[in-house]
């Protein structure tokens, strides 16, 4: 069985991955929404939940573990993989890498929540995979919530997409990183924007091979989709269909609250 957790909606876009990828392996997937977002908590607190879920993901008989929020993974993976040496732990990373190979204008940007911009394991990531290239890492406080109502497209939300993406655009900015997983949602607003100038850079898929890697590519298991929420339940539930996630709603059960 595979693990998959989030603070909340955003990891269903690489649980639905996958899902695609291993269509017939069991999945558990557990939004932390008592405590959503977590952009904007202290990596103290981040690591606390992440022990905790990955902890209830174990006992639960995940023999894999995806901590598929790229805050969550900058704030604790390693304190995760520390406490649980038994269980191979794949996180979710701004595609840095990526784009700084394809960038055409050696000028690239990363959309992240406020906790992710601030993390040196993103300063890692661009030191170590940009170099020669200019980044611009730009905070998107706001948005990941904006995905958690499940009606993100008003007037106002796409005024404030575009204030953030079309000086990017001016300045020359040719790939746009998704450095947050809730972002996946939002491409259908992005995408007018680009009009041809820039690419969006999302590790889903990426993310997906590496578990397919660990998990192996044999579909074992009966397409069980387990679906847990701190808070809830319900709201996870119907945002499967809401977000167009139609094959995971297929296969997944009544969404059910735990207590961790």
């Amino acid at each position: 069985m595979i693990g998959v957790f989030d603070s909340g909606l955003g990891g269903l876009s690489v649980l639905d991955a996958i899902g695609k990828a291993l269509p017939r392996a069991d999945l558990i997937y557990l939004a932390d929404t008592a405590h959503v977002p977590y952009g904007d908590k202290t990596d103290g607190f981040i690591a606390g939940r992440v022990l905790a879920i990955g902890r209830h993901l174990a006992d639960a008989g995940c023999k894999l573990l995806v901590v598929a929020c790229n805050t969550a993974t900058t704030a604790a993976i390693q304190t995760l993989r520390d406490r649980l040496p038994h269980i191979p732990v794949v996180g979710v990373e701004p595609g840095v890498k990526p784009a700084a190979r394809s960038t055409l204008a050696r000028h690239i940007a990363v959309l992240a929540t406020e906790a992710t911009a601030r993390s040196q394991r993103l300063q890692h990531l661009v030191a170590h995979h940009a170099d020669g290239t200019r980044v611009d890492i730009v905070p998107c406080p706001g948005w990941a919530t904006h995905v958690e109502t499940l009606q993100p497209d008003t007037p106002a939300f796409r005024a404030e997409i575009a204030a953030k993406i079309e000086p990017l655009l001016a300045a020359g900015v040719d790939r746009l990183v998704l450095g947050c997983t809730h972002y996946a949602f939002l491409v259908p607003l992005m995408t007018p924007l680009l009009a041809g100038r820039a690419e969006l850079v999302d590790v889903a898929a990426a993310i997906a091979r590496q578990v397919v890697r660990l998990h192996g590519a044999t579909h074992d298991g009966q397409a069980r989709l387990a679906l847990m929420a701190s808070a809830y339940p319900e709201r996870l539930h119907a945002a499967l269909p809401a977000l167009g996630l139609h094959a995971l709603a297929a296969r997944a059960g009544a969404a059910v609250q735990v207590n961790l």
